[in-house]
């Protein structure tokens, strides 16, 4: 499915923004923050207007505050979905998520040589069906997904780690139904931890492609990062 609201509210991307810096992780250029002495790592993947957007980045920081390791990979490899023209299968024919899915294996590998023995993903939009491919123990302690994209209920089937599943009201990706039947199948997985919210009166992208000027939609946003925080704190450790 493809439509307008996964590349509604673009960003202004920003290769300045942000408390960390950027390096080579992986193999891919990554936004780093957060203490390099933490053990504890928290994997941020965005949607697909890539990892200088300013409201992840801050997030970014905001996680690294807690106390983790965080890295925002570039899985769009310079090219980013800036215009939010065009479908959404156009725009990441060359950025499919089993592709984000293979390069983030190098990522968390390259974490473990920093001394990382804990790793949480956090996805957003595209990002989100990278980090449901991640849930497994073999990769990650700790997964969340904010307003996915292309998430399917046998995705949800396969996850071996807790996972938080945060969905908006107003989502043509994951309707509130859709996220509802993600509740039911992981509730018959009595051995991984779940957390399923669906966020009242707010769109697809709410977390992180929200107006800093609109309180109610900072608010919103701010509630989201919260519970991700919560659940990171809870899980990897």
């Amino acid at each position: 499915m493809s439509g307008p609201q996964c590349c509604a509210n673009p960003p202004t991307l920003n290769p300045n923004s942000g408390a960390g810096h950027v390096e080579k992780l992986g193999g891919l250029s990554t936004y780093v923050t957060g203490s390099p002495d933490s053990n504890l790592a928290t994997l941020l993947i965005s949607d697909v207007f890539g990892y200088e957007a300013p409201n992840l980045r801050k997030l970014a920081d905001k996680v690294a505050a807690a106390g983790f390791y965080v890295a925002v990979p570039d899985f769009f490899h310079g090219d980013p979905n800036v215009d939010g023209g065009g479908s959404l299968q156009e725009r990441i024919k060359d950025h499919g998520v089993d592709k984000g899915f293979e390069e983030a294996k190098p990522v968390i590998q390259a974490l473990k040589c920093k001394g990382i023995t804990a790793t949480g993903a956090v996805g957003f939009c595209w990002g989100a069906k990278v980090a449901v491919q991640l849930a497994k123990r073999e990769f990650i302690q700790a997964a969340v997904l904010l307003h996915p994209s292309f998430v399917t209920v046998d995705d949800i089937k396969g996850v071996e780690v807790s996972i938080s599943v945060l969905g908006a009201e107003i989502d043509q990706f994951s309707p509130p139904a859709l996220v509802k039947e993600f509740e039911e199948a992981l509730t018959a997985k009595s051995e991984v931890d779940r957390f399923v919210k669906i966020f009242p009166k707010v769109a697809h992208g709410w977390s992180v492609r929200y107006n800093v000027e609109d309180e109610s939609a900072v608010k919103a946003a701010e509630e989201a990062h919260q519970n991700l925080l919560e659940w990171l704190a809870k899980h990897v450790k």
